[in-house]
């Protein structure tokens, strides 16, 4: 029997409208989706339990790089962006790209964790969004061959060490695009290396109280190039069949789920394909990631945040409304693991019939939340939801709301 939940709030629910089609909604998942978590799939507003972190709606901010850090380190620019987005009502905020490494960041204003001084300033940000009843998360990233470049506002250009850029590293020496560098390849000391900067990166993720670290190994970066034979042309046990290039990555997270603790989530981030024209070969499809998330479930990740693309300039990516979707649905699907869904994600209806029809378990909105903050609050309206509020803005809301109430990370 489904938990209990507040009848009036579905009884004011409208159908959802698509493209003009009436959608009725429904409040179970479909069928043929066996969703391995807890709270079941029904809503955008309904709790979502992974592990003992239970967040309060499936409404997620999704890693955006923001290019504004001075040595890697959080300052005021990251606190307002990412505490803002906690106030407006979103219950899991996870932070940009984190650089394990200097050498891992795409350019040299990248966030980063790859120091204990980074910590405080990140824990002053996983505080605040605990404070305003917001669950925290840092994507743990390596650019590998796209590293050491101009930050995206200015020329497209590879950084020389003269300017204090340095020199990337990949699977192959196979530079992405003619502006990007040729990187050198990774043997395997250097593979270790990032394997221990990972693990490291981890540990001071726990530090700044985050409740769960998603690892980045979508668009075209450091694990996705060992994915994908576009990127990835060795001949060891690191390249070539398919059971060779997951191996890095699952390396990569293996050991990461083991410096994590148990009883809190380890996210995944993929692209699940590489939208490349036939005419260049074998690339990373939908199939394979498929078979990847299936070893990514029994190295017990928690959910599968399901991108695509990034991993050659000649891709031809099929842009509109929840474009992406499929995927996520294809891999909840058939591997019964949470999953996320991203990309042109916009409206409260559009979200709500995502989670409702089971294609994922949360949304990460990255461009409208950048376009409206308190996005969660004017999809709860929408929706005609009731959902808490912060008590300073709680004269704005539709009606009688109850406060928000701050969360704390489980121990255990």
């Amino acid at each position: 029997m489904p938990p209990h939940r507040d009848r009036s709030a579905f009884q004011n629910a409208q159908p959802s409208k698509i493209g003009g089609k009436t959608i009725p909604r429904s409040n179970s998942p479909p069928s043929h989706i066996q969703s391995p978590v807890t709270q079941p799939t029904d809503h955008l507003f309904a709790p979502l339990k992974l592990r003992s972190l239970t967040l309060p709606n499936r409404i997620a901010v999704s890693p955006m790089c923001e290019y504004s850090s001075v040595d890697g380190f959080a300052n005021d620019w990251h606190f307002v962006h990412l505490g803002s987005r906690a106030i407006g009502g979103a219950g899991l905020v996870i932070t940009e790209a984190n650089a394990v490494s200097p050498e891992a960041r795409i350019t040299s204003s990248d966030l980063g964790i790859w120091k204990d001084e980074h910590v405080p300033e990140l824990k002053r940000i996983t505080t605040f969004l605990h404070q305003h009843g917001a669950y925290a998360g840092t994507q743990l990233a390596h650019a590998g061959r796209k590293a050491s470049m101009a930050v995206p506002w200015q020329t497209s250009r590879t950084i020389p060490p003269i300017e204090g850029g340095w020199q990337p590293i990949a699977p192959s020496a196979v530079r992405f695009d003619e502006a990007y560098p040729v990187p050198s390849v990774l043997d395997r000391t250097g593979m270790q290396k990032i394997i221990a900067d990972f693990v490291a990166a981890a540990h001071r993720a726990l530090a700044a109280e985050f409740d769960l670290v998603e690892i980045h190994a979508a668009h075209g970066y450091l694990l996705h190039e060992f994915l994908s034979p576009l990127s990835n042309h060795r001949t060891d046990e690191y390249g070539g069949s398919f059971d060779n290039r997951v191996r890095f990555p699952l390396e990569v997270i293996r050991a990461v789920r083991a410096a994590w603790p148990q009883h809190l989530p380890l996210f995944v981030r993929i692209s699940a394909t590489d939208w490349a024209p036939e005419s260049l070969g074998p690339n990373w499809d939908l199939p394979q990631s498929v078979a990847f998330a299936k070893l990514m479930k029994q190295a017990d990740v928690d959910l599968i945040d399901v991108s695509t693309g990034g991993n050659h300039p000649a891709q031809q990516i099929p842009l509109g409304p929840g474009y992406q979707v499929h995927h996520s649905e294809t891999i909840h699907r058939e591997v019964e693991i949470p999953t996320g869904a991203v990309g042109m994600i916009t409206s409260p209806a559009q979200a709500d019939q995502i989670i409702s029809t089971g294609q994922a378990n949360i949304v990460l909105l990255a461009r409208e939340m950048l376009r409206n903050p308190y996005w969660p609050l004017h999809a709860a309206d929408v929706l005609r939801q009731s959902v808490p509020w912060p008590v300073q803005y709680a004269r704005a809301a539709s009606g009688r709301t109850e406060p928000r109430q701050p969360v704390s990370t489980p121990t255990q």
